[in-house]
């Protein structure tokens, strides 16, 4: 069997069919969720942000298209956007997010919840250095270092000259550190929870377009929603 390219996959989504978005969701929802993680570090929010981000290309997928052979820069750029609007992005698809986040959701027993709230410190203290910094210096940074992007796949998720790319790394580049690696891996969803969640994606990526989300954002595990501090650090 074939397997189809990005640049295929993307063009049978523009066409209307599910299946492809959700396939696309399967190979680079970890590299996004990894992405909204840094930029967040609230996991739930991060996979509400990941999870809106393909819901959002979807909706645009007429007016998008890649400008790289890979997918990601475009669904980086889109998750991107929606942290920069998260508020109003999230309501639009807030039961959708909740059916999403229902999926494929396991009892954790205490060592891992141990070793979770572990790495999301180290995600936290990685991170701090590039939150800190100015709203387009560190989108640039977080995509390169977390996002797994060149510096021309950069440029394509944002809109902008490489150069500015360049810029940014020549003048913050010590900024970008070690990965934490180890820890991260902790966060993001398993092959296992992805391929759970793409049918309920793909099921609402096929209904109707125009029907209005009436229900606000329901958080799966009944923490609240981000602080002021957090959102302007998004």
């Amino acid at each position: 069997m074939t397997t189809l390219t990005d640049g295929e996959l993307w063009q049978q989504t523009r066409r209307g069919q599910p299946a492809a978005l959700g396939e696309l969701y399967e190979r680079h929802a970890r590299s996004v969720h990894r992405y909204c993680l840094w930029r967040t570090v609230a996991k739930h929010l991060a996979e509400d942000v990941t999870a809106t981000a393909f819901l959002e290309a979807w909706r645009r997928r007429r007016r998008l298209e890649p400008a790289t052979g890979s997918a990601a820069p475009l669904l980086l750029g889109v998750a991107t956007e929606v942290l920069r609007n998260y508020w109003r992005s999230q309501h639009r698809h807030a039961a959708v997010l909740q059916r999403i986040s229902q999926a494929d959701q396991s009892p954790w027993d205490e060592s891992e919840v141990v070793a979770r709230v572990d790495a999301m410190s180290e995600v936290r203290e990685a991170g701090a250095e590039i939150r800190a910094l100015p709203s387009r210096e560190r989108e640039v940074l977080a995509l390169l270092a977390w996002g797994g992007l060149s510096h021309a796949e950069t440029a394509s998720a944002l809109g902008i000259p490489i150069e500015t790319v360049r810029s940014h790394v020549a003048r913050r580049g010590s900024c970008l550190g070690d990965s934490v690696a180890a820890a991260v891996p902790l966060l993001l969803p398993d092959a296992s929870t992805l391929a759970a969640r793409r049918p309920v994606l793909e099921a609402s990526c096929g209904g109707s377009r125009r029907r209005r989300v009436r229900s606000v954002l329901l958080w799966s595990d009944g923490e609240r929603g981000p602080s002021k501090r957090q959102r302007r650090a998004a």
